[in-house]
C-alpha cells in the first residue's frame, strides 16, 4: 500500500513519521524544497522531541521519503492523508484554504482508486463537502473517497500521543474505507472508534472544547480561591479522587494556548452560531480564556501601581514547556503590555527565543539562562513552566533579584518554599507569600 502525506506540520509529519515506524512505505508532501532537503537530512523543521530519530531510521531504511513532487507522488498513491494546517480566520471561523488546494492537486493527478484521508481539523461536514469537491474535479476515471480521521496528539508528545494513542478515531461511509483504515491502523495495535464522518469530526471538536472548559473552569475555581481564602491546590486534590473527574486538567494557570485548544473553541462557537445556536459553555470557556491570561499582570500593578522603569524578568515565552510554539501564548500580550506600561524586559525560554525574535526582535532583551535575566530584576514573571525554570530554587531569586518579588503563572513553586526562601510570592488559586 503507497500512503502519502499531504504537508509536514505537526499533524503531518508526525503522522508520516509514525505510520513509516510502524513498517508503511510513506511519502511526505512539501512545497519548500529546503524544508525537504531538512528532513531528509533527519532534522525536523518543528521542534518536536523524539521527531528527528523517527525521520532519520526510516529515511535511511528507506520506509519514508520527502518531496515537492505532488504530481507524481499522489499519481499512484492507494491512500493520500492530508495534513495541512486549518489557521483561524479573524471572525474564529476555520480557514480550509490549503485542504482544498491538496485536494484539488489531488483531483487533478490521481490516476487510481484512491482513499483521501482528513486529518486536519476541519468543521463537522468539511468531509463531505472535500468529498463532492474531489468528484468534481477529477481528471481521470477513478473511484475516490474521503474518510476523516482527527488526531489527538499534543505538542511537546506527539510522537508518543501518536504511537501509542488512547484511542484512533476513524469516520467512514464505507466498507471500502473502513477496511482500508483498519488495515493502515491494525499494527498500531490501539483502539480503533469506527463511526460516520460527521461524528468523527464532532468527537474532535467535542474532546478537545471539553478539555479547554475543564481548564476555564478550574481556573475561575482558582480566581474564586483568591477572593475567600482558599487554596485551588487543595481543592483539585480533594476533585481528582472523584474518578467521574479525574486528576488531568486540574491545574490552575495564566489559560491556555497553542494550536488547539483557543482556535477549536472559537471554530466550534462559530459553527454553531452559523446554525443559529450558541454553546454557552464553549462561549464562556472562550472568554475566561481571555481574561485569565492577563491575571499576573493586573496583580503586578495593583502592587506596584506603575511598572514605568522597572526592570522585568520573563521566565519562559513559549504556550507549554516541549515545543517552541507561541501560538496563543500568555507570554506575548501580558510582555506587549510590559512593554506599553514602560517596563524593561528581559526574557528566558530555552526553546521558543527565535520565533518570540520574530515578534520582539529588538524591543526586549534575551539571555541563554534564566539567572541571567534574574539579575538585578525588580520583578520576575513565570509564564511557562520549563524544568530549566521551576529546578532553581527560590533562594536564588533572592539572591539575584534587588528585592525578590515573583509572580508565578503556572504554580511551580509550593507557598512552603516561598515562606523559607523570604520572598514575596503571588501564584494563581493560592494565598499570597510576603
Amino acid at each position: 500500500m503507497k500512503i502519502v502525506v499531504a504537508g509536514t506540520g505537526y499533524v503531518g509529519l508526525v503522522s508520516g513519521a509514525c505510520l513509516s515506524e510502524v513498517g508503511h512505505n510513506v511519502t511526505c508532501v512539501d512545497i519548500d524544497e529546503k524544508k525537504v532537503q531538512l528532513m531528509k537530512d533527519g532534522i525536523s523543521p518543528i521542534y518536536e522531541p523524539g521527531l528527528d530519530d523517527l525521520l532519520k531510521r526510516n529515511y535511511s531504511e528507506g520506509r519514508l521519503d520527502f518531496t515537492t513532487d505532488y504530481k507524481n507522488a499522489y499519481k499512484d498513491a492507494d491512500v493520500i492523508f492530508i495534513g495541512v494546517g486549518t489557521p483561524e480566520k479573524s471572525d474564529g471561523s476555520a480557514n480550509l484554504d490549503y485542504v482544498y488546494i491538496v485536494a484539488r492537486q489531488i483531483a487533478q493527478n490521481v490516476t487510481k482508486d484512491c482513499l483521501v484521508v482528513v486529518k486536519s481539523t476541519v468543521p463537522i461536514g468539511t468531509n463531505d463537502e472535500v468529498e463532492e469537491f474531489l468528484k468534481d474535479n477529477l481528471v481521470n476515471d477513478v473511484h475516490i473517497e474521503v474518510a476523516s480521521n482527527p488526531e489527538f496528539l499534543a505538542q511537546g508528545t506527539a510522537v508518543k500521543d501518536t504511537l501509542y494513542a488512547k484511542r484512533i478515531v476513524v469516520g467512514v461511509e464505507s466498507e471500502y474505507a473502513k477496511n482500508i483504515m483498519r488495515e493502515i491502523y491494525n499494527r498500531f495495535n490501539q483502539p480503533i472508534v469506527v463511526t460516520d464522518r460527521r461524528s468523527a469530526e464532532m468527537i474532535k471538536y467535542a474532546s478537545n472544547d471539553f478539555l479547554a472548559l475543564k481548564i476555564s473552569f478550574v481556573n475561575e475555581i482558582a480566581n474564586l480561591c483568591e477572593l475567600v481564602g482558599a487554596n485551588i491546590e487543595h481543592v483539585t486534590e480533594g476533585m481528582s479522587y472523584d474518578p467521574r473527574i479525574g486528576d488531568k486538567f486540574l491545574k490552575a494557570g495564566i489559560g491556555y494556548g497553542g494550536s488547539c485548544f483557543p482556535k477549536d473553541t472559537k471554530a466550534l462557537h462559530w459553527l454553531a452560531d452559523g446554525c443559529g445556536y450558541e454553546v454557552k459553555t464553549v462561549k464562556a470557556t472562550i472568554d475566561v480564556n481571555e481574561n485569565q491570561k492577563f491575571r499576573l499582570i493586573k496583580k503586578a500593578k495593583q502592587k506596584c501601581k506603575i511598572l514605568k522603569g522597572l526592570k522585568v524578568a520573563v521566565l519562559g515565552l513559549t504556550f507549554k514547556p516541549g515545543t517552541d510554539d507561541l501560538r496563543e501564548a500568555p507570554s506575548i500580550p501580558n510582555v506587549k503590555m510590559l512593554l506599553e506600561e514602560g517596563a524593561e524586559v528581559i526574557a528566558y525560554d530555552p526553546v521558543g527565543e527565535e520565533n518570540f525574535k520574530k515578534l520582539f526582535p529588538t524591543e526586549i532583551t534575551y539571555v541563554q539562562a534564566p539567572e541571567e535575566a534574574l539579575k538585578d530584576a525588580d520583578l520576575a514573571f513565570l509564564f511557562t513552566e520549563w524544568k530549566e525554570i521551576t529546578e532553581i530554587k527560590l533562594s536564588r531569586y533572592s539572591e539575584l533579584m534587588k528585592k525578590p518579588v515573583i509572580f508565578d503563572g503556572r504554580n511551580c513553586y509550593s507557598l512552603e518554599e516561598a515562606e523559607e526562601a523570604g520572598v514575596e510570592y503571588y501564584s494563581i488559586g493560592r494565598p499570597v507569600v510576603k
